[in-house]
């Protein structure tokens, strides 16, 4: 019978004159590069690209709820203008006195140009009524006065100032409201909004699980 003789286990590939401590040193760098990598590569997702934001109030119930998690496409007005209907987050202005919150979430109902009017319980944009299916059944929206910055409905202006109500939206401006129109300081109460202090476009939830998807 013939032997085969075993070939001798190959050693640990070893890299000559590397001593333990440098590789150690090595691999603490390349773990520091990857770290630092993925830190900037957040820090642009979220500065340039998307933000995650928490719902606190009730303002957009029942579309967004208390607790939920949405995140925001900060590009989408970089390409295309904001559209009427879009949720957006915005920078809260001084007047919404708003507390330690710095942003609000609302719906986008005038754009720049646009008159809004309120008549039993209903929208009016630029005379004609506002399709407003994403609010449930029933739900009536009032307008007591001309908000803040905002100028006179042309069909207002030779009313009695303290019977003029809505807002001629100015250049540059968005006028935005909640869903929860019982219950939202919005546009009626600080004004219009600075397109300029529009952080981005709410396009999907991501918390909670049941409730994942567009907007």
């Amino acid at each position: 019978m013939t032997e085969i003789e075993n070939p001798p286990a190959e050693a640990p590939a070893t890299e000559p004159g590397v001593s333990k401590s440098d590789r150690a040193r090595r691999v603490a760098l390349e773990w520091g590069v990857l770290i630092v990598a993925a830190l900037v590569i957040a820090f642009v997702i979220k500065t340039f690209l998307f933000q995650a934001f928490y719902i606190p109030s009730e303002s957009m119930v029942p579309t967004l709820k208390v607790g939920d998690r949405v995140l925001v496409n900060k590009l989408s007005y970089k390409l295309h203008d904001v559209h009427r209907g879009d949720i957006v987050v915005f920078d809260a202005p001084p007047a919404a006195d708003a507390g330690n919150i710095k942003d609000l979430v609302k719906r986008v109902i005038g754009l720049p140009g646009d008159a809004i009017e309120e008549s039993d319980g209903a929208l009016y944009v630029n005379g004609r009524r506002l399709d407003e299916s994403y609010l449930p059944k029933g739900v009536r929206t009032t307008i007591s006065n001309v908000p803040p910055g905002c100028g006179v409905p042309s069909s207002q202006a030779e009313l009695p100032t303290t019977q003029q109500r809505g807002c001629k939206v100015p250049a540059g401006s968005m006028f935005v409201m909640g869903d929860n129109r019982g219950a939202s300081k919005d546009s009626r109460i600080f004004g219009p909004v600075k397109e300029s202090a529009i952080v981005g476009r709410v396009f999907v939830r991501i918390w909670p699980p049941g409730s994942i998807g567009l907007m």
